[in-house]
């Protein structure tokens, strides 16, 4: 029994996760995810497949680089029925509202300087409507992790935690004795919040994510101390910290250790914004779902709320928002967008990048293209919201903050489906290239990077 999967998205990349999966005269899609990091124009590519043939999307999380095609696979003709677990399928909806009024905002303000110079702008690939058509198909019942589910006779698969974030999980599918694995995105081990990545099953075939297949995280514990010692030593030394941060995961991390450090009573009186209204949103979406939590912090929301403390205030309104930038010592700004690619982070790096008390604390992955990544790189200048800034704030990169695995959890987590046939995807291809270098040597696997629209058989 033949198992054809393409790649659509997330091939030899880490933005536009896609997989169309066909099998039992089936066809399904894991994943249907925004290209983004200076790949955005892909998004107006036509689907390499007919949207309307489609039976089935099963989303592994809510990120947006997995989801935010969505309401455009709707728009063109998808039917089918979206399959996910509760809090994906919650985040979801507040994510794909926030894309399209990204999109809507950007469009409006690239139009008014294309018809200055007079240049055509695409306008957004979908709307608000599109979005609130596209609610109508995540099926319910919700998924439960570790339950098998049938699509057609000898035709199942289920969904295991990735670890990752509030309600991700990888996919197992078998098909007719034949298992492949998708990994989604896999977590980092040791985080608050979330549980440990499960380990997965033997397998004939796994898609696995690389997006740090090339490194190490230093551990969560050493990434929190030095997190600490960076926003201590800024608001010590007079300065403003700014986190650029992913609404998702990342942002309640970073409430969860600022809780942890003012219950400690070593972070001085502050002011600590979380200036995000997608952020406040998802926050308060991980209180409605505790069950999802590891017991460290299922044990804290039983007798507090994990996330917050008397020096926090969450800023939705962007008077609020401007009112921050008043402010030229002892403020903790935690804003998006996590790659410097917009939103409110813009204006406070504005406001303090060139201010040498002050620091900038990167806790996600930048990819290439990106103003963070120029920023990680070194640029002494920067263009920011049309104006050159000098970067002279202390420059911090904390990895082990990371929601995404790195070289060694990948492995041991690779370890447990035996000698499968491994593809590698979600990541650059220089990285790819170490980590297929990498489980060679550990796990004696041969592995293959396939190209966007590359059909496979298995």
């Amino acid at each position: 029994m033949t198992i054809k999967i393409t790649p659509c998205g997330a091939a030899k990349g880490v933005t536009g996760s896609c997989y169309l999966l066909e099998a039992q005269g089936i066809k399904l899609l894991i994943d249907c995810g925004l290209f983004q990091g200076g790949e955005e124009e892909r998004n107006y590519d036509p689907f390499p497949f007919d949207p309307s043939e489609i039976s089935y999307l099963i989303l592994t999380h809510a990120h947006i680089d997995h989801c935010g095609r969505i309401p455009l696979l709707v728009k063109e003709g998808f039917k089918g029925k979206i399959l996910c677990t509760r809090p994906t399928a919650q985040i979801a909806r507040i994510m794909l509202l926030d894309a399209a009024r990204v999109m809507n905002e950007t469009y409006k303000s690239k139009l008014k300087k294309a018809e200055r110079l007079g240049e055509v702008v695409n306008p957004p690939i979908y709307e608000e409507m599109d979005v609130l058509e596209s609610f109508d198909l995540f099926s319910h019942p919700y998924l439960e992790y570790d339950k098998f589910y049938d699509l057609a006779p000898a035709f199942r698969f289920r969904l295991k935690d990735a670890g990752h974030i509030l309600g991700s999980a990888f996919v197992e599918f078998d098909v007719g004795g034949k298992r492949v694995i998708f990994s989604g995105d896999l977590g980092n081990k040791n985080k608050p919040i979330v549980r440990d990545p499960s380990p997965p099953s033997t397998a004939q075939a796994v898609f696995i994510e690389t997006t740090y297949g090339d490194r190490n995280h230093k551990s969560f514990k050493e990434s929190k101390e030095e997190f600490e010692d960076a926003v201590l030593k800024t608001l010590y030394r007079g300065g403003n910290v700014l986190i650029p941060s992913y609404a998702l995961e990342r942002a309640q991390d970073i409430l969860f250790v600022l809780r942890e450090m003012y219950e400690r009573d070593i972070l001085p009186e502050c002011q600590v914004f979380l200036d995000s209204p997608l952020a406040i949103s998802a926050t308060k979406l991980f209180l409605q779902n505790p069950d999802f939590f590891d017991e460290e912090t299922y044990r804290i929301f039983k007798e507090r709320d994990p996330f917050n403390f008397p020096y926090l205030k969450f800023t939705r309104d962007v008077e609020e928002s401007k009112k921050i930038n008043d402010i030229k010592s002892g403020a903790i700004i935690i804003a998006g967008s996590g790659m410097l690619t917009g939103g409110r982070i813009l204006h406070h790096l504005k406001h303090n990048l060139w201010r040498e008390e002050c620091s900038l604390i990167f806790v996600g992955y930048q990819p290439k293209g990106t103003l963070g990544r120029r920023i990680i790189e070194g640029s002494e200048k920067v263009k920011v919201l049309g104006e050159e800034i000098a970067v002279r704030a202390e420059i911090y990169t904390i990895n082990g903050f990371s929601s995404h695995a790195g070289q060694k959890e990948l492995t041991e987590w690779l370890s447990h489906t035996e000698r499968p046939k491994v593809y590698l995807v979600h990541g650059e291809e220089e990285k790819m290239n170490i980590f297929a270098d990498h489980i060679k040597n550990e796990l004696s696997l041969e592995s293959f990077i396939p190209e966007f629209g590359m059909p496979i058989e298995i």
